[in-house]
């Protein structure tokens, strides 16, 4: 097989096109060209509102030593590197193996469990993901929270309520990336995930997707129990508790819990599991007009096969605080992801064709223990708290909308200008500065100031915040070695809750990784 990289053509071309250019390019006659597959496609806007999309191609065809010797500077070789699952250790196990919590680092930890002949046991607090998903939308419909079935607990974790999004920059030398996206496409997911720059699934596939991966997993031998937390762990029985009602054997057991499991994190830091905290990010939801967005970042309105736009931004102030966005939602929604009573939080959300009005992104600010004064490793976790208290107090239990104007101001918005929100879950005008310390309010207006310079428009002073976005990323990280297990044996920390992830695909990739040591260290049954 043969590549070509920086193939670059018109955003508007057909695939008859691209064909027909593949040949010419390669100075090979149309019917030489055997096959072809997109390995990679970004979006080349330097030029806009001159738009390419720009192509890495692997090719088979008829005249490969020519092609070789007449392109050898734009063509290469390739050999395709295929992911492979390692063989068993020898240690005897002592029982099935337990994978607690079924977010991406589980599902796949658990994947490759099963796929090992291992019958892995998945313990999920939160409930299967249509019933998951019926518990979501009562909530954003009437306000009554489920606390163990919501945004943040239940089958395909935190994710499953997202954008999806699935890039990471987590170095692949071994192909986990790849066979993440595979195994995402072999369960339902659209095929371009496997080439887009910045591939995504949506909130409706995804539901689809976590489901077949499921059922597949219990094909080849393995079990889900939902409504079933993990309550206890008997370090020295190799035993755990759930429900508070019921011990249970257990053999290597992977917490892969996801960052919202505090009471979770409380029982393990009673039990002298060995954590620490970290530091990790705090802020706002801001909406734009979608349409303002594209035309920043493409010269011109939208149209044609032109995805609608994205933007990630980073700013350093003069306080010496990082500002930037994250998980942004190109026509998207922000979404009541609240978790606890008398407490509440913001996330973002898309569905597949993104389009929604509005885009939204998280602006965020970096926080560590010298904020919340203290380095006991659970302070994170109260510093979210008391920040989610006071967005629920603010909001009188809905979401806290303000215009960017008033923020700066520091007055509660009365209503909405021209950009209305976009919203799962009932909002209410407010004041989202009260939500915060002075330090980052100021931080936070700061930064969309500053990044008004990339993106014009972006301090418009119609711009709604809403808040709190808290759960960006796990305030605490449960220490593991280099064998990936904890200061107990048998307990591997895995994922974005245990500290070693940020994002779907990074997560899934760790849940991987501990399941490659699991196995590398145990017999097959």
């Amino acid at each position: 097989m043969l590549r070509i990289t920086q193939f670059k053509l018109p955003v508007e071309h057909t695939e008859q096109q691209l064909r027909e250019r593949l040949a010419k390019t390669l100075r090979i006659a149309p019917d030489d060209l055997i096959s072809y597959s997109i390995r990679k496609r970004s979006l080349d806007a330097r030029k806009k509102p001159e738009l390419f999309y720009v192509y890495t191609i692997d090719f088979h065809t008829k005249k490969e030593n020519m092609v070789l010797r007449h392109m050898k500077n734009k063509v290469q070789k390739i050999s395709e590197k295929t992911y492979r699952i390692p063989e068993h250790g020898a240690e005897p196990l002592p029982d099935r193996p337990l994978v607690v919590g079924s977010g991406p680092a589980g599902l796949f930890c658990t994947y490759l469990l099963a796929l090992s002949g291992m019958r892995p046991l998945v313990l999920e607090r939160g409930a299967s993901v249509r019933e998951r998903q019926r518990d979501v939308e009562e909530f954003w419909e009437t306000g009554i929270l489920n606390t163990k079935s919501n945004v943040q607990f239940g089958e395909g974790g935190a994710g499953t309520f997202s954008d999806g999004k699935l890039n990471t920059l987590v170095k692949d030398p071994v192909g986990r990336n790849r066979f993440v996206l595979e195994t995402f496409v072999s369960f339902g997911a659209p095929e371009e995930i496997l080439y887009e720059q910045k591939p995504h699934i949506g909130t409706d596939i995804l539901t689809t997707v976590v489901e077949n991966m499921r059922n597949r997993i219990i094909e080849l031998g393995g079990e889900f129990c939902f409504h079933t937390q993990l309550t206890d762990i008997f370090p020295e029985e190799h035993a755990v508790e759930i429900n508070g009602e019921r011990k249970i054997p257990a053999g290597p057991t992977v917490l892969a819990v996801g960052h919202s499991a505090r009471d979770t994190f409380e029982m393990l830091y009673r039990r002298r599991l060995r954590m620490e905290a970290k530091s990790f990010a705090v802020g706002v939801r801001v909406e734009h007009l979608q349409r303002m967005i594209d035309e920043s970042q493409y010269g011109r309105a939208r149209r044609g096969n032109l995805p609608a736009a994205a933007y990630k931004l980073t700013e350093k102030l003069e306080n010496g605080r990082g500002v930037y966005t994250f998980c942004m939602c190109p026509g998207g929604y922000v979404v009541n992801a609240s978790s606890e009573e008398g407490r509440l939080a913001v996330n973002g959300m898309s569905y597949h064709d993104r389009a929604g009005e509005n885009a939204n992104s998280a602006v965020i600010v970096t926080v560590s223990p010298e904020d919340y004064g203290s380095e006991h490793p659970l302070a994170g976790i109260a510093f979210q708290r008391e920040l989610e208290e006071r967005a629920w107090q603010e909001g009188q239990g809905r979401i806290p909308v303000q215009r960017f104007c008033d923020f700066r101001k520091n007055q509660i918005s009365t209503g909405p200008g021209r950009i209305r929100p976009n919203m799962k879950g009932a909002y209410r005008f407010a004041n989202v500065r009260n939500i915060f310390p002075d330090v980052i309010s100021e931080s936070i207006e700061q930064g969309i100031c500053a990044m008004d310079h990339k993106i014009r428009g972006f301090a418009d002073g119609d711009a709604l915040l809403s808040g709190v976005e808290s759960r960006t990323s796990s305030p605490v990280r449960i220490v593991r070695g280099e064998n990936f297990t904890s200061d107990i044996p048998w307990i591997y920390p895995c994922g974005e809750g245990a500290g070693y992830a940020g994002g779907i695909t990074s997560a899934a990739m760790d849940g991987m990784k501990v399941a490659e040591a699991v196995i590398k260290r145990y017999a097959a049954e």
